[in-house]
């Protein structure tokens, strides 16, 4: 098939990853630091040999270690977006996007229209004449959209392009880049750890993390049913995995009884998933309705920020980590119910959840 296809070893890394992006698609790869995200682009751009692997783009081979097919990283008809610009000092904003069409053999008239139709594309036309220094950081990445998109790539590389860019700026680029991802068919990876860039710009996302791929599918449904500890942290949903048993399920942090999917067979391994807002907080172990009740410290105490669900919850309370490392509850209640029960970090207190509010489904 066309689009790009990927199977790679990285031993001294320890990647080991294989994933396909469908022609015209936009995938998201997320993962914590050193999960090998950047990793896996550097073998796609052809910056990094693997000691094992496959790279096909539109049925043209560009890595093989089988039969030692290395197609060198400008000959791969691949563009590269990174954190910084990368822009070369010593040409103009225009110059720079030129280089793009020049470096794969267009004459210098023709790559200069299409500096110049890509800088009208990414909103930059006035910064032609400028050098990079002149730039803010925002313009600059602009310029490196357009530079990246001029050489007219088979696949669009991104490595986190807005970590750089300051809160203001981040939110204008993320626009345009959706933008340019969305029309005109383009098939792209783009490597985040931030929800926003995954939601806004990607169809579907994979999370690798230790170098495996623990997870993949669209991005609504892994960010609503997230079957893996770094999906649910940064979807903002409290996860406990666990084996499925009589009872319910098994966890760290005890029986978990919600509403399981018919394919949870007692001695499966499953996931328990529920949302920070479904969690009500006591001093004292509550009487009555909820299932799930939760022993727990307070760890921290802050605003819920980028988490908001509306409903006026205002205030995370997240617990400490379980004993095996993975990551404590977290509640959302009102600044008023935090007042009233007068938390603070180092408290001992329930955490209650209705087994209603919690879906239980296979783990992968």
């Amino acid at each position: 098939m066309s689009g790009l296809e990927v199977r790679a070893r990285v031993e001294s890394r320890g990647l080991d990853v294989e994933l396909v992006v469908a022609p015209g698609e936009v995938l998201a790869v997320l993962g914590p630091n050193g999960a090998g995200k950047s990793t896996l682009l550097d073998v796609v751009a052809g910056l990094l040999n693997p000691d094992d692997g496959r790279v096909v783009l539109d049925d043209h081979v560009l890595t093989d270690t089988a039969s030692g097919v290395a197609v060198q990283p400008y000959r791969r008809s691949v563009g590269l977006l990174a954190q910084e610009p990368l822009l070369f000092p010593h040409l103009t904003v225009r110059e720079n996007v030129a280089f793009a069409p020049r470096s794969a053999g267009r004459g210098r008239r023709e790559s200069y229209a299409a500096a110049t139709r890509w800088l009208e594309e990414v909103d930059a036309t006035a910064l032609a004449d400028r050098r990079p220094r002149q730039l803010s950081g925002g313009q600059a990445q602009r310029v490196a959209v357009a530079r990246a998109l001029a050489a007219e790539p088979g696949l669009l590389l991104l490595d986190e392009p807005m970590a750089a860019l300051d809160v203001g700026t981040a939110p204008a680029v993320r626009a345009l880049l959706r933008r340019v991802l969305r029309t005109g068919d383009r098939t792209a990876m783009i490597v985040t750890h931030d929800v926003l860039d995954a939601l806004s710009l990607a169809d579907r996302v994979v999370v690798v993390d230790g170098g495996r791929i623990v997870e993949e599918g669209p991005v609504g449904r892994v960010l609503s049913r997230p079957r893996s500890v770094f999906a649910a942290r940064i979807a903002g949903i409290n996860l406990l995995s666990g084996k499925v048993g009589a009872e319910g399920l098994d966890t760290v942090a005890g029986t978990v009884h919600g509403i399981a999917e018919d394919e949870c067979v007692p001695g499966d391994r499953a996931v328990a998933v529920f949302a920070p807002a479904a969690v009500a907080i006591h001093r004292a172990h509550p009487e009555g309705s909820p299932r799930n009740m939760f022993r727990v410290r307070i760890a921290e105490i802050s605003g819920v920020g980028g988490h908001g669900h509306g409903h006026g919850h205002a205030i995370r309370v997240r617990a400490e980590d379980h004993h095996d490392g993975s990551p404590g509850l977290m509640a959302d209640v009102t600044a008023g119910a935090v007042a009233e029960l007068d938390l603070a970090a180092g408290d001992d207190v329930w955490f209650a959840v209705k087994a209603s509010e919690v879906a239980v489904y296979p783990a992968p």
